[in-house]
């Protein structure tokens, strides 16, 4: 170990009961006073929710608050939200859903429209960044 590794804070991960990923990741990681995490609209047995981008929707930012509350936080403490949807056409349901999650001031937000996202199926994934006690 050099001595730089040795005085860097480390990250920290917490335990969610979201479904435990196959992927090398975790749900939730924090440093240095931020926390970052990513959402898909998967159910508790890892599988893809049906019913559109609504129900997706839904099920992502559901995802979301389970996982800032097993952090400590609230949706109070989101800082930035990056939202990845499949087709355009998709935002104001989805507009309409992120609204009845946060209030005003809300978190600064991107919304990007891709071809495609790494599950065949999902329409919606998020990326957050919120802040946490140190």
């Amino acid at each position: 170990m050099s001595a730089l590794s040795l005085s860097m804070p480390k990250k920290r991960v917490y335990q969610t009961e979201l479904f435990a990923s196959k992927a090398p990741l975790e749900w939730v990681v924090t440093h240095n006073g931020t926390l970052y995490t990513a959402q898909i609209p998967i159910d508790g047995d890892g599988n893809l929710v049906k019913g559109g981008i609504e129900a997706q929707t839904r099920q992502t930012m559901d995802n979301l608050m389970h996982t800032l509350e097993a952090a400590g936080v609230d949706s109070d403490a989101v800082l930035q939200v990056l939202i990845y949807v499949t087709d355009r056409d998709d935002l104001p349901k989805v507009n309409t859903i992120y609204a009845e999650y946060f209030s005003a001031p809300f978190p600064n937000r991107a919304a990007m429209v891709v071809a495609g996202l790494a599950r065949e199926g999902m329409l919606i994934e998020l990326v957050v960044y919120a802040a946490v006690p140190q």
